[in-house]
């Protein structure tokens, strides 16, 4: 199995930043894509970004110029948020997109979440 481990959620203020990290493990042979998603109370759980094996990054309009995706190694991932609004308080959740090594197969796999709080 592959299993994501996230961290680096917590409370800031407006305009502050946090660094969120996913470290990726297990029966591994590729890592295609890794990206965060996010889901404030009441909504449905929407795309922040996106990483993909030669390292090209997408990201919500939303986001654009306040968040930096990047890959710490070939199994971490990372998110940096900068400039945080009231609107970015959600819980978020890693995914990755995995060629497993044995058994030799695609699996999408989620973290289980770390919650970012933006409030003073």
């Amino acid at each position: 199995q592959v299993h994501l481990a996230e961290s680096g959620g917590g409370l800031v203020q407006p305009g502050g930043s946090l660094r969120l990290s996913c470290a990726a493990s297990g029966s591994i042979f590729r890592i295609n894509t890794m990206s965060w998603y996010r889901q404030a109370p009441g909504k449905q759980r929407e795309l922040v970004a996106t990483i993909n094996s030669i390292v090209n990054t997408n990201y919500a309009d939303s986001v654009k110029g306040r968040f930096t995706i990047s890959r710490d190694n070939t199994t971490t991932v990372i998110l940096q948020m900068n400039r945080l609004k009231p609107g970015d308080t959600a819980v978020y959740y890693c995914n990755a997109l995995v060629l497993m090594a044995i058994p030799f197969r695609n699996l999408e796999v989620w973290g289980q979440g770390t919650l970012v709080t933006v409030s003073s």
